[in-house]
């Protein structure tokens, strides 16, 4: 067995805005992280930062489900809504994130923004694509009226997903918002 050899440093850029006052992010560009921050912070808290963020970064890559990628799902995505919302729905970007303690996933419609729960990890690819054609459907309705709902039953899969994902709410004892609650 041979040890874990250190992985080598990543390239890291920092772009630092005067415009910023308090936030930091950071994202993947490549093989390169982007760390934005504001531009007035010593260089300590820059140092500080950049390793919270890049530690970060690898960690939710890590725990990407499955190997896929967030541009991986935003293909998916973009192919379920040719298949099923006449390629209507353009997200801007499709992420998994670990934060989301009360659902399965959540869009933003004015940026064009989806984020999936990594809570979807390991279940099957059917539950994930309803959970997509769900968030991408809020980039044409944004409610749940019944034209949100008829976008969404476009995909065959819908009851048997959501019964899945009803299932796993019993069994676990989640408290996940259902979807027509959102």
């Amino acid at each position: 067995m041979t040890p874990d050899l250190p992985s080598p440093a990543p390239d890291v850029e920092i772009r630092r805005s005067a415009r910023r006052r308090r936030t930091v992010s950071a994202r993947r560009e490549g093989e390169r992280i982007i760390v934005m921050m504001p531009a007035g912070l010593s260089a300590a808290e820059e140092q500080r930062w950049v390793e919270t963020m890049v530690g970060k970064l690898e960690r939710s890559a890590r725990r990407t489900p499955r190997g896929r990628s967030d541009a991986e799902l935003t293909d998916r995505a973009r192919r379920l809504s040719a298949a099923y919302l006449e390629g209507r729905a353009q997200p801007t970007s499709v992420r998994w994130v670990g934060n989301q303690e009360r659902r399965w996933g959540s869009c933003t419609p004015s940026t064009g923004q989806i984020r999936l729960s990594d809570r979807l990890a390991g279940m099957p690819e059917y539950v994930v694509d309803y959970v997509l054609v769900h968030e991408l459907a809020h980039l044409l309705e944004h409610g749940h009226g019944p034209a949100f709902w008829a976008l969404v039953d476009r995909y065959p899969r819908t009851e048997r997903a959501r019964g899945f994902l009803d299932g796993i709410c019993l069994a676990a004892g989640l408290d996940m918002t259902a979807p027509d609650e959102e």
